[in-house]
């Protein structure tokens, strides 16, 4: 018998990547990364998921029998038990759009759906950096702040499918999110030196010792630390990690993030705890959706 692989999309605003792996985590072929276009109609975006998973099956020579499961892991908010998408702005036209009932029975295979975050997280907790850790917290740091907990090395949903969703939570004059995010670290190198730039223009200019960007990514870390600090304290995970692009700026937010999380963690957890780089880079994504199916086969 052949043995079963397993396909990850990772779906989001801006792009759709697939790939594939097996039970080991081991990627299987080329991922196929194309633009998702997320105001197009429904079917011109399901197509390209489509097409995209029927070409990682071409490149890999297998037939849909050889298949395990299909997982999706979606811009939220979702609904979960109906496996739609709700009312995401970075997915406009697919708002509460059946997307794992769709894929289901176009390809009649399993389909699993859940939070592009929670993916990223579970990816890195069963094949990347936490690969020896069972309960974990991750947080995913781009366009927004994305967070999710892993528990006994499974995502923890919550009642509602909404656990982890702390990017409305209050904070300051706003939200937390408008704080930790690409737009919160243009907002606050704006704030220290009067000028507009993007968040990749920072961390550019933070490689080159500009010293208005350090300043900027010192302040981002102080901010970090807070809901970092208390997710420690709530859940007293093994382990945090953090992934996406900003995350590459860690080299600048690593010690002002560290020096306000052990000043607001529990004595314990301050001195064990500890908050770590994602290791499975742009893969975490379709690795975490296909851990999905794995965890389900």
């Amino acid at each position: 018998m052949a043995k079963k692989i397993f396909i990850g999309v990772d779906f989001g605003g801006t792009k759709i990547m697939t790939g594939a792996i097996d039970d080991t985590g081991k990627v299987l072929g080329t991922p196929v990364k194309v633009y998702t276009g997320a105001n197009d109609e429904p079917s011109v975006i399901i197509k390209r998921i489509t097409e995209s998973i029927e070409k990682i099956m071409t490149i890999l020579n297998v037939p849909v029998t050889n298949i395990g499961g299909i997982g999706i892991g979606a811009t939220g908010p979702l609904d979960l038990e109906k496996g739609t998408i709700l009312e995401c702005p970075q997915l406009p036209t697919l708002q509460f759009f059946p997307l794992q009932d769709t894929i289901q029975k176009y390809f009649n295979i399993p389909v699993y759906l859940n939070n592009d975050a929670n993916c990223l997280i579970l990816a890195e907790c069963v094949f990347g950096v936490a690969i020896c850790k069972k309960n974990i917290a991750g947080f995913t740091l781009g366009t927004g702040i994305g967070c999710a907990v892993i528990i006994d090395k499974k995502i923890f949903n919550g009642a509602t499918g909404s656990a982890g969703e702390i990017w409305p939570s209050h904070y300051q004059s706003g939200i937390i999110e408008d704080f930790i995010s690409g737009g919160g670290v243009q907002k606050i190198y704006k704030s220290v030196c009067g000028e507009s730039k993007s968040s990749l223009d920072i961390y550019r200019l933070a490689v080159d010792k500009d010293l208005n960007a350090l300043k900027t990514w010192k302040i981002f870390g102080e901010h970090l630390a807070v809901p970092i600090s208390w997710t420690i304290n709530l859940l007293d995970p093994e382990i945090v990690v953090l992934g996406g692009s900003i995350s590459a700026a860690y080299p600048f937010f690593k010690a002002s993030m560290e020096k306000k999380i052990s000043r607001y963690v529990c004595p314990v957890p301050a001195s064990k705890t500890k908050v770590v780089l994602a290791a499975l880079g742009d893969h975490a994504g379709f690795i975490g959706a296909a851990c999905l199916a794995i965890q389900n086969n």
